[in-house]
Parts: C-alpha cells; sequence; structure tokens
C-alpha cells in the first residue's frame, strides 16, 4: 500500500484528498473508488499511459485507488498526478518516506507532461492546511501555486521530471512570485471625461468611499453607464490579502489570463440582463461561482436593471445583504464569497424618456408602473443611493475646462476609508456600509439636529427602518469625507437626498 495527498476543488475552495493504493495478486484491472466524477475515473487510462510514457513499468495487477474522504465526490483533473504516483510507490519504485508532507497536483497527458489545472491557488492552500510543507504542481501552475505563503511550491514540467526527484532526489525548480505591491489603478476610463453631472458624480464618490450600493436612473444617453464604468477607477488598489482572494475565486473558475498569476485590480464584472440565475448567481453541477463571486472585492454593474429576469433579482437581495452565496446540492454545499460594489442603471420607462427635457414620453401610467414593478421595493430598498439623472445641454458638453479627475476623488475617497477602518479596527469593518445594525449608533454618531432631520424624513417619506439605518450609514460616508467627527445635520440632508430619488 502507499497514500499520496491530493487535492480537489468544491466550488472555489480546495479539499485535500488521501489517495490510498493498493496493489493485490488478483486479475490486472484498476478500481478507482470514493465518490469520484468522470474525469477522475478516467484518470486511470492517462496515469496508465503516462507511466509508460516515461518509461517506468505498470503493475500488471489488481490496483484498488481510494480517494479519502469517501463521503466527498471528486472532481477535477488534478488528480491524476497523486494517482500516478502513489501506483508507483505501492509498486515499489518510489520509497514511501520521500512522500512525507509533500503534496501533489497535476493532470497527466498521455505521454507524461503535466498540464495546469484549474484552481492551483485553491488547491495548494488545502495540501498546505492538510500538513504538507511543499507540494509539486505543472510548472504552467506555478506562479500561482507560488502565492500560498508559507509552502515551498516545486514546479515539473512532467511526471518523468516528478519521479527523477522523488527516486534519486533530482532537485526540481522552486516556483516564486513577487508580492506585487498596491498601486494605483491603471488602463481605466477616468472621471475627467464626464462632463456635467455633478450630483451623479458626487453620489459615486459616496458611493465608493462607504461601499454602498448606487442606482443611477436616467433618459438613455445621459451618461449613467459611463458613470458606472468609471466606478473601478475610484476604489482604493487591493491590498495583497485581497488579491489572494480575488486570485483564488477567479483561478477556480478558469478565469486566470496567461501569464498573469495574481489579480492586482479590482474586478468589473458588467452581466447582460439575460443572464441566468446560475449565471449571475453561481449554480450548475457541480457548483461553479457566478457573476457576483467573480466581482468579490471589486464592482458588480447591472445595466438595464428592470430587464433582468425579476426571480434572479429577488435572489440578489440576500447576497447584498449577506455578501455571500450559498449553493447547497444534495451532497455538497459551497459557499462562494459576493463582497462587491454594486451599482445599477434603469430607465425611468420603457420608451426611457419620462425624465427627459426634450423627448416626448409616449408611455401610459399603466406601462410606467408596470416597468417599474420589475424592480421590487426590497430590492430598491437595500440600495443606499438613487440618483435621477437628466440629458446633459450642449452647451455644458462643449464648454472647455478641467474637470477633476479619478485620481483626485480617489484620493479623498482612500482618506475616507483609512478613518472608516480605523474605527471599525475592533469590529473587523472596513467601510460604513458593513457596519451592523446594533453598531449603528456607536460609529455613526449622528448629533441631536441630524437625528431629528431623520426622524422628520423617515415620516414624510416612508422610509422603512431598514432604509432609515442604510441613511444614517451614508450620511457617516459624506461625514467621513469631510472629516467631521460626528454626523452632523448637512450630511444627513444631503444622504436623505439620494434616498428622496427613489420615488422619481
Amino acid at each position: 500500500m502507499s497514500r499520496v495527498l491530493g487535492a480537489a476543488l468544491q466550488g472555489v475552495d480546495g479539499v485535500a484528498v488521501e489517495v490510498e493504493v493498493r496493489i493485490s495478486s488478483l486479475l490486472p484491472r484498476i478500481d478507482i473508488v470514493g465518490l469520484p466524477e468522470a474525469a477522475v475515473r478516467e484518470s486511470a487510462a492517462r496515469v496508465r499511459a503516462a507511466i509508460a510514457g516515461v518509461g517506468q513499468r505498470f503493475p500488471e495487477r489488481r490496483i484498488t485507488v481510494n480517494l479519502a474522504p469517501a463521503s466527498l465526490r471528486k472532481g477535477g483533473s488534478g488528480l491524476d498526478l497523486p494517482i500516478a504516483v502513489s501506483i508507483l510507490a505501492a509498486s515499489g519504485a518510489i520509497d514511501p518516506s520521500r512522500l512525507a508532507g509533500l503534496g501533489l497536483i497535476g493532470e497527466l497527458a498521455l505521454d507524461g507532461r503535466l498540464r495546469p489545472v484549474r484552481g492551483a491557488l485553491a488547491l495548494s492552500l488545502a495540501a498546505r492546511d492538510a500538513g504538507c510543507t511543499r507540494v509539486i504542481v505543472p510548472a504552467a501552475n506555478g506562479s500561482e501555486a507560488a502565492l500560498t505563503p508559507n509552502l515551498t511550491v516545486l514546479s515539473a514540467a512532467d511526471l518523468g521530471a516528478v519521479l527523477a526527484h522523488l527516486q534519486s532526489g533530482r532537485p526540481l525548480p522552486v516556483a516564486r512570485v513577487e508580492a506585487l505591491p498596491p498601486s494605483e489603478p491603471e488602463g481605466l476610463p477616468d472621471l475627467a471625461a464626464v462632463c456635467g453631472q455633478e450630483r451623479a458624480r458626487r453620489a459615486l464618490e459616496v458611493a465608493a468611499a462607504g461601499g454602498h450600493g448606487i442606482l443611477l436612473r436616467g433618459a438613455p444617453g445621459c451618461g449613467k453607464t459611463m458613470l458606472a464604468r468609471r466606478l473601478g477607477g475610484l476604489l482604493p488598489p487591493l491590498d495583497f490579502a485581497e488579491a489572494l482572494e480575488v486570485t483564488r475565486i477567479h483561478g477556480a473558475s478558469g478565469q486566470l489570463r496567461e501569464g498573469v498569476p495574481i489579480v492586482t485590480t479590482r474586478p468589473f464584472r458588467a452581466p447582460h440582463h439575460t443572464a441566468s440565475a446560475a449565471g449571475l448567481l453561481g449554480g450548475g453541477s457541480p457548483p461553479r461561482p457566478g457573476e457576483v463571486s467573480l466581482a468579490h472585492r471589486g464592482v458588480l454593474f447591472l445595466d438595464e436593471l428592470p430587464e433582468f429576469d425579476r426571480r434572479t433579482l429577488e435572489a440578489l437581495r440576500q447576497v447584498l445583504e449577506q455578501r455571500r452565496i450559498v449553493i447547497a446540492r444534495v451532497r455538497t454545499t459551497c459557499i462562494f464569497p459576493a463582497h462587491f460594489q454594486f451599482i445599477a442603471a434603469s430607465n425611468p420607462c420603457p420608451c426611457g424618456w419620462r425624465l427627459s427635457p426634450g423627448r416626448e414620453c409616449r408611455c401610459d401610467g399603466g406601462a410606467i408602473a408596470r416597468y417599474a414593478a420589475r424592480v421590487s421595493g426590497p430590492l430598491l430598498d437595500r440600495i443606499d443611493l438613487h440618483v435621477s439623472m437628466s440629458p446633459v445641454a450642449w452647451r455644458d458638453l462643449d464648454a472647455a475646462g478641467p474637470r477633476e479627475t479619478s485620481r483626485e476623488v480617489r484620493q479623498r475617497v482612500v482618506a475616507a476609508r483609512r478613518r472608516q477602518e480605523r474605527r471599525g479596527r475592533d469590529a473587523s469593518l472596513r467601510t460604513n456600509a458593513e457596519i451592523p445594525d446594533e453598531a449603528i449608533d456607536a460609529f455613526v454618531a449622528p448629533t441631536p439636529d441630524a437625528r431629528r432631520l431623520l426622524g422628520r424624513a423617515v415620516e414624510r417619506l416612508g422610509l422603512s427602518a431598514r432604509a432609515a439605518r442604510r441613511v444614517l450609514k451614508v450620511a457617516r460616508t459624506i461625514a467621513d469625507l469631510a472629516g467631521d467627527a460626528r454626523t452632523g445635520p448637512a450630511a444627513m440632508a444631503e444622504a436623505l437626498g439620494y434616498r428622496d430619488d427613489a420615488d422619481a
């Protein structure tokens, strides 16, 4: 018998898998047990050909491969390498003592080459957490796996190099990647290109500073999409811990660009309104992350919000509250992180011209009501800032003059976020949008005048308790941008103005 440690993907997380092989003197056959999926069952043919391809003798006896824990369904092709090495160790070709503390990850080609696998970072993290001090991965996965802290990552081009290392101690290259320092976003659309829309620009700054969701509503061509695509350039750069989170998710989804082992910029995801619930939220068999998880630590932009499927939008409500999504299946449950900056855009009516001063809206009251009903009140209640936009006059579009750049606005956003992190350090809070309900009074610290103003607005606008709490958080962000220690009536009035637009 022999035992080797491998790993398999479950959602975006890696799970350690102990590969046990027993060789007995029965009729030649390979049995793979332990709930293997099709790709794992087919590894028997790949392993046999790969072992022969590197000049090793394949045991012509009964081989039983057990993948533990047996209750966990295993998928993917990353178990090819540990199965091959475990078979050779059981047959006496490898000293089992050389396998102590070693994890193996990789797919085998028929000639013995090691092909890259999805989620090398997640798999390496699982191997490290299971007690491995070193792991061997395909050369193409070396840089991604090398991001794993406190783990020595060795890269190999083929099974022959792995066997030479385990049999004779021939060294394998140590994979390395430089920890990229946080840098300012590059290549993103600049806010300086946006003419006019001062109120919407200010709302975008407030949303970026506090991590708040924002809805832009206006006639076609007034700049909703243009502004939304500039939100990413206002956010602070990813720190190394956040970059690891994003890289793990994108790597497990096969979304990493070739030659780029780590994601250094905040993702911006803008799915089409025809996206299915599984495409937006995640799902499938096996479960794969959706757009909300691929937008983790970045921006999720839903253009033409009322055109999305109503049931899909309703499912988004829970994600906005919990900042994660749970995909439950009969044999497994996957938890996908979904901590993103939400921004949406919408026309005011089916034809789009209801708020336009230069075009006539031809929608009757019933059509407008049906269009508005496509987005439910509970979902709108969970969006902190509502901004109504009007088309910009040509004299403003044609006017020359300096406008604030994304870099200038981002400096204020970063300063405001630093104040929030210092205030929420003990509670592990980074932004005002994350303040729990029970801590609102302590963190927001509204003045008596601000509290009275909020009370009058709640009665006049008919705000729900949830909406009132979100107004408090937005007001705190506005105060942070101004550098105020307490939330005063001016900050509260501006925050209420963004909520008043919800009825526009």
